[in-house]
């Protein structure tokens, strides 16, 4: 794919920006929860049935996009996206009924799903996309974090309506930075073209070892507050080594975006992956309070760090924007996967042990597909430029 020569600052806005609010409800969905039980009386069927229908929903976009991407100008993709967003959220505080928000949110999630398409096959087009990937985490995290401590204070004064008319606020205030997106990723003869400018081979390798990632991050990670409780921690302690772990995060998806390209890749996906797997091995055995609070911030951090590598590294793959659009699906695809597969195992093991062996593997093994999707000479190339 045919990169600029510098990211213009008004892209790199526009990326960061519209990534952050657009997954904005599910980064804070621990106090969207609270308040939908509370005020709604939901059951925890119908609240994991409404973030499940908003996941879903931005996971699907991907289908649409599958075809827009290529026959339409992404800056009006993008107002459109962007004003169906911001009306779908004022629609939302104003929904009387479970039935109405369901619908609702799901609608505004295949907008918010398509302006995050947009983001991530736009960050592929520039110079740095390691460095712009760690901002794209970066920016959700820190929204995410503001999110969690500010909307419980929120809501108590103003009930959840209020969340849902901050987020339309606020995707008025960026809709003005719609026009920095590229108008497409392709001339007409590359549009015409069916192929992805990879081997399939390296292309599926490069999609599994998305896809495993995910699986493995979120079968652990939704069940790591349990690990703890399980090996005796009180909830307080435990509360206070997962806060510190999104701040981590936060911490891991900065040093991407300093690293950017200015390192070798291949060391910051072993690296990443490495440390991955490490921390999720001490987990095992139930452990005491300082190896799991070590093994959860190691875990955050590495989770944050070496995404935008691998995200940079399917980029490679990619002259046609369609495999970052489908990288979405993947994304939303071992987000669901992983939690259910993690239960099963908890279920049929008694315990947490299998699920963390397993999903050791797993990192493992996406490690060898991602670096099985690079390009031998482009791989040496990247130490011998370093």
């Amino acid at each position: 794919m045919p990169r600029s020569p510098s990211t213009p600052p008004a892209l790199l806005a526009a990326i960061v920006l519209f990534a952050a609010i657009t997954p904005a409800v599910l980064m804070t969905a621990p106090a969207l929860a609270a308040q939908l039980a509370s005020q709604w009386q939901l059951s925890p069927g119908q609240i994991g049935d409404l973030f499940s229908a908003e996941l879903g929903a931005m996971s699907l976009a991907t289908l649409p996009a599958i075809w827009w991407l290529k026959r339409v100008n992404w800056r009006f993709a993008a107002l459109l996206a962007g004003a169906l967003f911001v009306t779908g959220n004022l629609a939302s505080a104003w929904a009387e009924g479970y039935t109405t928000l369901v619908i609702l949110r799901f609608l505004t999630a295949l907008a918010g799903g398509s302006l995050m398409i947009l983001c991530l096959s736009s960050a592929a087009t520039t110079d740095n996309p390691s460095r712009v990937y760690g901002l794209w985490v970066m920016g959700q995290l820190v929204l995410g974090a503001i999110g969690l401590a500010l909307l419980p204070k929120l809501f108590a004064s103003q009930g959840l309506a209020s969340g849902y008319l901050l987020l339309a606020a606020l995707g008025l205030l960026v809709l003005p930075l719609t026009r920095a997106f590229p108008s497409g990723a392709q001339s007409p003869a590359q549009a015409r073209s069916e192929d992805y400018g990879a081997p399939p081979l390296r292309v599926g390798l490069g999609i599994l070892g998305l896809l495993g990632f995910y699986i493995g991050l979120s079968g652990v990670w939704t069940f790591i507050g349990a690990m703890g409780e399980s090996a005796g921690l009180d909830a307080q302690a435990n509360g206070n080594v997962l806060a510190i772990a999104t701040l981590m995060g936060i911490l891991g998806a900065v040093i991407a975006a300093v690293i950017g390209e200015r390192l070798p890749r291949v060391p910051s996906l072993w690296l990443g992956f490495g440390l991955m797997a490490l921390s999720t091995l001490l987990l095992l055995g139930q452990p005491q309070l300082a190896r799991f609070a070590i093994a959860a911030l190691v875990f955050k951090f590495t989770w944050t760090y070496v995404l935008p590598f691998i995200l940079a590294s399917l980029a490679d793959l990619d002259p046609s924007g369609r495999l970052m659009n489908l990288s979405n699906l993947v994304i939303g695809g071992g987000l669901a996967l992983g939690p259910a597969l993690a239960g099963r195992l908890i279920e049929r093991q008694g315990g947490f042990d299998g699920l963390l062996l397993v999903a050791a593997v797993i990192t493992l093994l996406s490690l060898l597909a991602v670096l099985g999707s690079r390009e031998r000479g482009r791989a040496v190339a990247s130490f011998d430029s370093h």
